[in-house]
């Protein structure tokens, strides 16, 4: 049965292509980069994902199979979908994180970073420890092919550990020729199987146990480095 549920929710579609995905991921994280360094302080967060559109127009994207974030201080701790405070300023110590999902011709692409200004140790730590976490839990899948389930209940408690919260409303999803959603729509947190290199999102995000900080990181989890 649970075969049966991995080979459904895996489909690709006709125009699946691995190496137009992988050629699309690198976009993804070379553009999400281009639009931090636009970023500074005192801009607001609306300039900011102004910004973030323009960049992701001029290279070449004519659409996103969701919506473009761009998260300052306080609004890292809204939930994918929820709206930010847009007149949030970024401050000289502060946190940001970017999260795209553009669409290059019939592909698909995801990302999201986290960055800092200014010198706040538990804003460095976040954005440092953000990364760790999700390469510890990555690796514990290319080791042991952990289900979905457990990936994300090992980074649930990995996470405690590290001193942080892990936000379980960011589980991961599939990713594939545009559009996904038309074959699974799912989390990758609910997947009672071991996913498949090269076709699910692993979301990673943390936030602070008392202060108003969060960090996000999330890519395609393959097989070996790319």
């Amino acid at each position: 049965m649970t075969d049966a549920i991995q080979a459904a929710q895996e489909a690709v579609g006709a125009n699946f292509d691995v190496a137009r995905l992988m050629d699309v991921r690198q976009r993804t994280r070379r553009v999400i980069h281009d639009i931090a360094a636009g970023i500074a302080p005192g801009m607001t967060e609306a300039v900011g994902l102004d910004l973030a559109r323009r960049i992701l127009a001029e290279a070449g994207m004519q659409r996103g199979w969701h919506g473009v974030y761009v998260r300052f201080g306080a609004n890292t701790l809204a939930n994918y979908g929820h709206p930010s405070d847009p007149g949030l300023v970024l401050g000289d110590n502060d946190i940001f994180f970017i999260d795209i999902g553009p669409v290059w011709e019939k592909w698909e692409g995801d990302g999201g970073d986290t960055f800092v200004v200014g010198d706040d140790p538990d804003m460095h730590a976040a954005k440092r420890d953000v990364r760790v976490l999700f390469d510890r839990v990555h690796g514990r899948w290319r080791k042991e092919r952990l289900t979905g389930e457990a990936l994300y209940a090992y980074a649930a408690a990995e996470a405690k550990a590290m001193g942080w919260v892990l936000n379980l409303d960011m589980p991961g999803h599939r990713l594939s020729d545009f559009p996904h959603a038309a074959i699974h729509k799912g989390p990758l947190a609910g997947a009672p199987y071991s996913p498949s290199s090269g076709l699910w999102v692993l979301e990673i995000q943390i936030r602070h146990p008392t202060r108003p900080i969060s960090a996000f990181y999330e890519d395609l989890m393959l097989d070996a480095d790319a």
